[in-house]
């Protein structure tokens, strides 16, 4: 165990000593840009400012605050609201200074020192000073949104120090990766909210420090973002042809299917894809025909993480870890993607996929010390066998798993009789799946087919999105879809995704409902690493042991952005390798103008 009561007392009473401040922060290695740089290399420093863009939102929202539980947040808030720090889409490991204008880490790693601009400032010209740092750090903890608390965990307080600066403290020195999740931190004002209460929804536009300011809301249905021609950040490195549009525009559609033909309609402008059979058929007609719609696969080098189907292991029915497995022999991965996705898909064996993240053979000697405390604790076949997940021919012929299946299911205490599995009590085995997609029902329907063929009923419910959303922030569901995202740097997140204590607060991305002294142990030592070597071992070592846990059931992944787009805009020469970064796009008033003047005349034919 770390020992944190030393720790403290040497924050106490040692004196801090400075290393020399940096314009930004690396995990690993150096940054990539130095100090003198004039804009990111992926960006056009040139691209033209102004016209409008639209996109689409599904379902509803009922806040314009997005930092709390309460409510479902309108789409693009994030926009209004600047950070400590700027991300690069070209150096994935790394943060460079926005709010910020220097960051200095202190040498025994217990605390880093975050100096704010002088030119800093809120949409209504009042400086951005630390106290409203100071402010907002508190207020995320104590009346934000739950995953705060365990993002923040580590991380004991926030003090001003000097005219400008203000230093984070931290609970030890091996957490690495505290110095940049604070700086990912947003700046909120800490006079605004002094009038009101942060916890409540609001739909009054609230003052921000970023790039755009809301123009107008049409509360469930539109809301509509100007670009802040006063912005005080917008000649900063990090921003150069960056915050091109004039306009965003976000509208709301009841599902998918509908917003699809919106899109073809004319209606909106961009729409990232996640369905293959839209991709592959949905786009044809007249527009298309005509190249006023473009369809662009954008090759990318992003962790993909795990989409998956979850089970709710609060649920009894779902707490047996071989139940669990025997399902997992019932999707049919390979005839799913040969009949409703085109061949387009790569079935997803990691919770780190498209990485060096990702677990692969069997444990190496760095990985086997790790788990050689957990005897016991974690499954025998996590020290010997590789993962691998069940497979077919593609042809719809599951004989063999479902043999498999019924065999891990009487193991259980679970036996088919009448067609129909029940427990030593007689009672059937029946759930579930909850489901926000309507696209989503021809995935899961032949998966419930194969279920009934265990003598398993698996009901599917498709509901409105606000009602979802409440029910899987309370964790009122058996099985869902779900989906974790990664970055080439996991750290202190994956406390909020598979750590004991986010298992009970509403809220947090353990839907899984894990509650593992192992799997915490493991997590601990993922935010600990000290360096690449270190944490891949971690990774790997976390990585088999969730995938040996049958706490999901892996779906699929690309290894490219599918981006359908009208005729309009100029992008990047080079795209971005780890981020699909839109806002680097532009409106090209002769591509936009040439899109107007035929669209009409398209779609009348």
């Amino acid at each position: 165990m770390r020992k944190i009561a030393l720790l403290a007392a040497l924050v106490i009473l040692a004196p801090v000593a400075h290393a020399a401040a940096e314009h930004g922060l690396s995990l690993y290695g150096a940054l990539k840009y130095p100090p003198d740089f004039k804009h990111f290399d992926y960006v056009n420093p040139d691209a033209p400012k102004g016209g409008a863009v639209k996109y689409a939102a599904i379902g509803t929202f009922d806040t314009l605050n997005p930092y709390t539980l309460k409510g479902v947040p309108a789409a693009g808030v994030g926009l209004i609201f600047d950070t400590l720090l700027a991300p690069a889409a070209d150096d994935p490991t790394a943060a460079y200074g926005l709010v910020a204008e220097s960051v200095d880490v202190a040498p025994d790693h217990l605390s880093v020192l975050y100096t704010l601009r002088p030119e800093a400032r809120f949409q209504d010209g009042t400086k951005i000073a630390p106290e409203d740092v100071i402010w907002t750090f508190d207020t995320l903890k104590a009346k934000g949104h739950p995953r705060y608390r365990l993002y923040y965990a580590d991380v004991l307080k926030a003090e001003k120090e000097g005219e400008r600066g203000v230093r984070f403290t931290f609970r030890s020195a091996d957490n690495h990766e505290l110095p940049e999740i604070v700086g990912e931190m947003p700046v909120l004002s800490k006079a605004y909210w002094a009038k009101r209460d942060f916890a409540e929804t609001t739909l009054d536009p609230p003052l921000g420090s970023g790039p755009y300011k809301i123009q107008s809301v049409d509360p469930g249905r539109a809301i509509t973002y100007v670009r802040d021609p006063n912005y005080w950040a917008k000649d900063l490195p990090v921003n150069v042809g960056r915050n091109n549009f004039g306009t965003i525009r976000y509208d709301y559609y009841r599902d998918q299917t509908i917003a699809l033909e919106a899109f073809k309609a004319g209606q909106y402008d961009i729409r990232i894809e996640n369905v293959a059979k839209n991709w592959a058929v949905g786009y044809d007609g007249p527009a298309l025909q005509a190249g006023l719609i473009k369809k662009e696969e954008i090759p990318n080098k992003v962790p993909e993480g795990m989409q998956a189907f979850v089970f709710n292991t609060r649920k009894p029915i779902f707490q047996d870890a071989r139940v669990r497995q025997a399902l997992g022999y019932l999707f049919d991965f390979e005839w799913a993607n040969k009949n409703l996705f085109y061949g387009a898909y790569t079935r997803t064996k990691s919770y780190f996929s498209n990485s060096d993240l990702a677990s692969s053979g069997v444990p190496d000697a760095d990985e086997l010390k790790l788990f050689e405390p957990l005897k016991g604790e974690i499954p025998d076949a996590v020290f010997t066998t590789p993962f691998t997940l069940p497979t077919t021919d593609g042809t719809g012929n599951i004989r063999d798993n479902l043999r498999a299946a019924l065999k891990l299911l009487a193991a259980a205490g679970w036996t088919l009789k009448d067609e129909r599995l029940v427990n030593a009590a007689g009672q059937p085995f029946t759930f579930e799946f909850l489901l926000v997609q309507p696209e989503f029902e021809r995935v899961v329907l032949p998966f419930a087919q194969n279920l009934k063929r265990a003598g398993i009923a698996m009901s599917v419910r498709t509901i409105d999105p606000a009602q979802y959303e409440n029910r899987m922030q309370n964790f009122d569901f058996d099985m869902s879809v779900a989906a974790w995202g990664e970055s080439l740097s996991p750290g202190n997140e994956q406390r909020d995704f598979w750590g004991s204590k986010a298992a009970d607060e509403p809220g947090s991305f353990n839907l899984a409902g894990i509650k593992s002294p192992a799997v915490d142990r493991l997590i601990e030592n993922v935010i600990h690493a000290d360096g690449r070597a270190s944490l891949l071992t971690a990774t790997h070592a976390l990585d088999r042991t969730l995938l040996y846990g049958y706490y999901v059931i892996p779906n699929w992944h690309l290894t490219y952005f599918r981006v359908a787009h009208w005729a309009k805009f100029g992008e990047p020469a080079h795209p971005p390798p780890y981020a699909l970064d839109l806002d680097a796009w532009w409106v090209d008033p002769a591509r936009a103008g040439n899109v107007e003047a035929k669209k009409s005349q398209v779609q009348q034919k």
